[in-house]
């Protein structure tokens, strides 16, 4: 079958990646790709929010199968026009992207279907904000309700600082229109942990667990970002654990939206605190995490390509088991200097042929451009991921930071303690 993979990032490099090596595809196109990409099949200029031309190009070339990576081109509706022309999308539509697209939205829906969840309040004033933290005891949790690429979120240590996030994102408007809206929520102790699910409206199939690090510097230090590195698996995700988040989080959110008219379909993504009284939902996305599914992707022994057509059509049930490798794997994200707030970009890398031919290492692109000469550039915030495999934690981490140390790029910088909590 022809895939159309819709994101230019690392994770869609990974599921292209993922995806090529299946018996069943005979092209992989991706729109707009990367150089990365580029090296799997075709890729088309059409950005990710433009879901009108995507679903016309998936028509254009007949299509069997649309995989979305970036959570923008679902808030876009790129399923419903897909849906409106019959091709199968691995995504969900609109009306079920408004659970990562509205953080207010998850939260109340939450609520309404005894997901557990951190208390909260959604405000739009900033006055009636701060005077809601009142006599209340730092840190705070202060997220913008609409989607900010991952970098809504701010984990205020002091009052001073809570009230400087609420005034950046209601008045300065530091991430937009995004930023109409905040929710202010208790924080949450505890451990976090990415927990991923397949679903096709009604059934969820779940995945091997995986721990993002979320802080820019090492010792989880610095701003949030997107995320400067993963593993898996997480030790901190045990199979108690992970048997409650099925029963309480992601199956009663299928119930749910189902419920609502807004089936979900494509992967469920539950960002969760682990704590002493067990798994609380700490937001949803509605796709695959990055760099989380750069490192998923490296365990998978299954082909992927039936399971995610399966889920399009609705019939997981009948899906084939997914088989997982039993050794560990570890991304290290390499990020442009200056991200996550004004990353320079522009600047000349090398060293990535011979990363690659490190033993049990793949780089995958992130954001990189290329030159007609072949020249790779720095063209984003996160740029490359190095990843690799290891029978041990240990053994994977030593091989990924034996790549990092073959690219030869003094414009970019990475966190050097990736997997830290599982090795501590």
């Amino acid at each position: 079958m022809k895939i159309l993979i819709v994101g230019s990032g690392g994770r869609e490099h990974a599921l292209g990646w993922k995806l090529a090596q299946s018996p069943l595809v005979s092209e992989l196109m991706s729109a707009p790709g990367n150089p990365g990409l580029a090296a799997l099949g075709r890729t088309f200029p059409v950005k990710v929010e433009q879901a009108a031309e995507l679903a016309a190009l998936a028509a254009r070339e007949q299509v069997d199968l649309v995989v979305i990576g970036p959570e923008v081109a679902a808030a876009a509706g790129l399923a419903d026009h897909l849906a409106t022309l019959g091709i199968p999308c691995f995504g969900p539509s609109k009306a079920a992207a408004e659970l990562e697209a509205s953080k207010a939205f998850m939260k109340e829906f939450c609520l309404r279907h005894g997901v557990p969840t951190a208390e909260y309040k959604v405000f739009d004033d900033a006055i009636r904000a701060k005077a809601y933290l009142g006599d209340r005891e730092p840190p705070f949790v202060i997220k913008a309700d609409g989607l900010a690429a991952g970098k809504g979120v701010v984990i205020a240590e002091t009052r001073r600082a809570a009230d400087e996030a609420i005034d950046e994102i209601l008045f300065l408007r530091k991430f937009g229109t995004a930023g109409q809206r905040i929710v202010i929520e208790d924080f949450l102790p505890g451990e976090e942990a990415s927990f991923f699910a397949l679903c096709d409206g009604e059934t969820a199939i779940p995945l091997v667990a995986a721990q993002d690090h979320k802080r820019a510097y090492d010792g989880d230090k610095g701003p949030n970002t997107g995320g400067m590195g993963a593993y898996s698996p997480a030790p901190i995700l045990t199979d108690a654990a992970r048997d409650q988040t099925m029963e309480q989080i992601i199956l009663p959110t299928l119930r749910g939206m189902k419920a609502e008219g807004r089936p979900f379909v494509g992967i469920l993504f539950a960002g969760l605190m682990i704590s002493a009284d067990g798994p609380k939902l700490i937001e949803f996305n509605v796709r695959f995490g990055d760099p989380e599914c750069q490192t998923l992707m490296r365990r998978l022994k299954s082909d992927l390509a039936p399971v995610l057509l399966a889920a399009a059509k609705g019939d997981l049930a009948n899906a084939p088991a997914l088989e997982w490798d039993a050794r560990s794997a570890v991304t290290v994200v390499y990020a442009a200097q200056g991200y996550p707030d004004e990353p320079l970009t522009g600047s000349v890398i090398r060293g990535v042929t011979q990363a690659n031919a490190v033993p049990d290492v793949v780089v995958f692109h992130a954001g990189t451009r290329e030159d007609e000469d072949g020249t790779l550039r720095a063209a984003g915030g996160r740029v490359l991921n190095v990843t690799a495999t290891g029978d041990t934690l240990t053994q994977a981490v030593a091989s990924a930071y034996a790549g990092v140390a073959q690219i030869d790029w003094p414009g970019g910088f990475c966190r050097s303690d990736i997997a830290w909590r599982a090795l501590g």
